[in-house]
C-alpha cells in the first residue's frame, strides 16, 4: 500500500489504505504537517490535526472537509504538557493511537555559535528534540496496547551535515532527532512499532518564508539567494515540495512500510551525500 504524487497536477492520489488507523500530527494546520494530514485522510485514516491557533485549526478542517475523520486539538509543541495532552486526547477520543508524526519544529535567533543566545538555544531544544521525545514517550504505551505503531519524525537534511553558518542550534537538534529515531526503532522493533525520520531539503512553505529571511540575513545574503542555494545544491536543482514529503510519510505509516525502521530518509532532491 502506497501513496503517490501525481506529477502532472501536483496532487495526491490514494493507492492504499490506512482504514481504521488513528494518526496524530503535530503542527499540522499548514505546510508539511497539513500535507501529511491530507495524505493520511486520503488513505482512510482518522487524523488529529494540531497547532497553536484555533482559528487556523478550524480553517484547516473546513478546507480538508473530511467530516468526523478529522478533528483539531490545540497544542503548543514547545510545551511538554500540551504535547502529552494531545496524545491523551487522541487515545481517549478514538480509543487508540496508531500513528504519531513529530512534525512541529524550527528555530530562531540565528547567529554564529559565539553570539548565539541562551534563549535561542533553549527554545530550539524545547521545540525540537524535547517535544519529539515527549510526544514519542506519550504515544508509545498506546501503541504497545495495540501491538502496532508508526512514529515518523520530520527532521531535515541539516541533520546529516553541518555546512551552513548561524544555525548551529537547528543542526544540533536535527542530529539529536536522528539518535532518538534509531534508539526508538531498536527498542520497539519486535513489538510491531517502527520509527523513521524524513529529512527534507528546503521546502518553500509559509514557515520557511517567515524564518528564512532572518537566517539569510545572518549569513549576509538575501532570502532569494539563500533559498536558491538549496536548489543549486540539489541534484534535481529544485526545491522540495510538501507533497513529496507526505508521500513518503504515507508509505512509512502503512503496512507496506513495516520493514522500514531506524532509517533517515532524505527527501531533498539529492542534496545530502547520504
Amino acid at each position: 500500500m502506497t501513496y503517490q504524487q501525481d506529477s502532472r497536477e501536483n496532487t495526491m492520489v490514494a493507492t492504499g489504505s490506512l482504514d481504521g488507523r488513528v494518526a496524530v500530527i503535530t503542527g499540522s494546520t499548514r505546510s508539511i504537517g497539513r500535507a501529511i494530514a491530507e495524505a493520511f485522510l486520503a488513505d482512510g485514516a482518522t487524523v488529529v490535526v494540531s497547532g497553536r491557533s484555533e482559528v487556523k485549526g478550524k480553517q484547516a478542517l473546513e478546507e480538508m472537509d473530511a467530516g468526523d475523520r478529522a478533528v483539531f486539538h490545540p497544542c503548543d509543541a514547545g510545551r511538554q504538557e500540551d504535547i502529552e495532552a494531545l496524545a491523551d486526547f487522541a487515545a481517549e477520543r478514538f480509543g487508540r493511537l496508531d500513528i504519531w508524526v513529530n512534525n512541529a519544529g524550527g528555530s530562531s535567533g540565528f547567529a554564529p555559535i559565539h553570539q548565539l543566545s541562551d534563549e535561542a538555544w533553549h527554545a530550539a531544544l524545547d521545540l525540537n528534540i524535547n517535544n519529539y521525545f515527549y510526544g514519542t514517550r506519550r504515544a508509545l504505551p498506546k501503541m504497545l496496547e495495540g501491538g502496532w505503531g508508526r512514529i515518523i519524525n520530520i527532521s531535515s537534511v541539516e541533520g546529516k551535515q553541518a555546512n551552513k553558518p548561524a544555525i548551529s542550534h537547528y543542526i544540533t537538534n536535527k542530529h539529536a532527532i536522528h539518535g532518538l529515531t534509531k534508539a526508538t526503532a531498536f527498542e520497539y522493533g519486535t513489538q510491531g512499532i517502527t520509527c523513521n525520520a524524513i529529512c527534507p531539503g528546503a521546502v518553500d512553505t509559509d514557515l520557511m518564508r517567515a524564518a528564512g529571511p532572518a537566517a539569510a540575513e545572518a549569513e549576509g545574503i538575501s532570502y532569494e539567494e539563500w533559498l536558491g542555494r538549496f536548489a543549486e545544491h540539489a541534484a534535481t536543482k529544485e526545491i522540495t515540495t510538501v507533497e513529496q514529503i507526505a508521500a513518503v510519510a504515507s508509505l512509512l505509516a502503512s503496512d507496506a512500510g513495516a520493514g522500514i525502521t531506524g532509517t533517515l530518509i532524505s527527501v531533498d532532491g539529492g542534496t545530502a551525500q547520504w
